[in-house]
């Protein structure tokens, strides 16, 4: 569904992207992880041209990204992105936030759009925060808000560039349930984590990239359970890592976190 090839991307000096090649299948969740400042979010904003890359090609559902115009607005229509910051209009209700789109660009009638926006906030377990604005709502909850928004497009594929690093501990768990239950459904989703539980759960495949490059690219299973192919001291298995940036850490070659004595 989403194929990517030789994707460059520079911000004045600095190279975020080079020669990324990226497929997914219609249906698969690929999990994107890496150190920070390796170009994760880049790419992820690149796929629905929230970045405009310098080279490369990315194609949808078998047509290039559109550059402009109403062709690239079909195509942001089709794919629905979650950010970090939730991005809610703070000055309408949950449910204005979920039906302002689908009358706006797919025309649907204001009484459908609020029945199916009714619909996946109960989805997402929020449906008694309808009619509150989005500061009367926990930070997980606004999320939680923010994905049935993008669903409320119905899309063909989701990105999320880091849905849960704005949350608090306690409500990392009820965003990535949600997650996990679009997966199950069968959603195309590429979502860019630092929780390396839910990429061993839940991902198909997972792509690690460093430095602004694809640097591997395998099942979960293989990913955290194998040492990593370079780099020094490539007997220390994944598994045995606390948290995602020992993961992450060992995986670009920076070695194994220290033990706490």
């Amino acid at each position: 569904m989403i194929e990517v090839r030789s994707l460059h991307k520079r911000f004045g000096d600095h190279t975020a992207l080079k020669d990324v090649d990226l497929d997914v299948a219609r249906g698969e969740v690929v999990v994107v992880i890496g150190p920070s400042g390796s170009g994760k979010s880049t790419l992820c904003r690149c796929l629905n041209r929230l970045e405009t890359p310098d080279s490369g090609v990315i194609r949808f559902d078998g047509a290039d990204l559109p550059a402009e115009g109403r062709a690239l607005a079909r195509l942001r229509a089709d794919v629905g992105m979650v950010f970090q910051s939730f991005n809610l209009f703070q000055h309408k209700t949950v449910l204005e936030n979920l039906t302002l789109a689908p009358t706006r660009v797919r025309g649907t009638s204001r009484a459908e759009a609020e029945r199916n926006a009714r619909e996946l906030l109960d989805r997402v377990g929020i449906g008694e925060q309808a009619d509150k604005l989005p500061a009367q709502l926990s930070g997980g909850q606004q999320q939680r808000a923010a994905i049935a928004r993008a669903l409320a497009m119905r899309p063909k594929a989701m990105l999320f560039d880091e849905p849960t690093s704005a949350l608090d501990p306690e409500m990392v768990g009820e965003v990535l349930d949600v997650m996990t239950g679009l997966a199950r459904d069968g959603m195309t989703m590429v979502v860019v984590t630092h929780e390396m539980g839910f990429a061993r759960q839940v991902a198909d495949r997972v792509v690690f990239m460093a430095d602004g490059e694809v640097v591997e690219t395998g099942e979960p299973s293989a990913f955290f359970d194998s040492p990593p192919r370079t780099g020094p001291g490539t007997s220390w298995p994944r598994s045995s890592a606390t948290s995602g940036t020992a993961v992450i850490l060992r995986r670009a070659g920076h070695g194994a976190p220290p033990e706490k004595g």
